[in-house]
């Protein structure tokens, strides 16, 4: 049995998440995108229109799939944000730093509330700078949501107090 969550769909033996239909739902909100440029709105309209209607398609559950994306993948998510900078004509922030941020944003709100149950995951060591690794065995478990927090926040990404 199978569970779908938002875009994405839930093995039942293998937590994975493959990605249903989103090709097709970026390329049809790409060309609504295009269309609001031929009418010749303002770009601030036009990246508004692509954080609501397209990064918000493309970022979904990106705290947990990101990290075992293939490489092909990551390009191919790439290369809408580049096509939508193209047509909007400003700059927009790479998948990869949008998922960095996401992933610093939920392991500070899970640091932050001590009832949280993976609370207990962020152990600080002896320095009281660092976070602790988690161990672990196969690069399926390595590339999940809490290792790459902590090595996220170890790089520098929170202030420890």
């Amino acid at each position: 049995v199978d569970l779908r969550f938002g875009g994405s769909k839930v093995k039942k033996h293998l937590i994975t998440f493959v990605f249903l239909k989103i090709g097709s739902q970026v390329h049809q909100r790409l060309f609504f995108l295009r269309t609001l440029k031929k009418n010749q709105l303002s770009s601030a309209i036009l990246v508004n229109f692509y954080r609501c209607a397209i990064e918000s398609i493309l970022t979904s559950c990106i705290t947990v799939w990101y990290e075992n994306c293939s490489a092909t993948d990551c390009k191919a998510l790439q290369r809408v944000v580049k096509t939508t900078q193209r047509i909007t004509g400003t700059p927009l922030p790479a998948i990869e730093d949008i998922q960095r941020k996401r992933c610093l944003r939920r392991a500070r709100s899970i640091l932050k509330d001590s009832s949280h149950p993976d609370h207990r995951l962020f152990n600080l060591l002896s320095s009281g700078r660092r976070f602790r690794s988690l161990r672990t065995r196969t690069s399926r478990s390595r590339n999940s949501f809490f290792p790459t927090a902590v090595s996220l926040l170890n790089s520098g990404g929170a202030a420890v107090a």
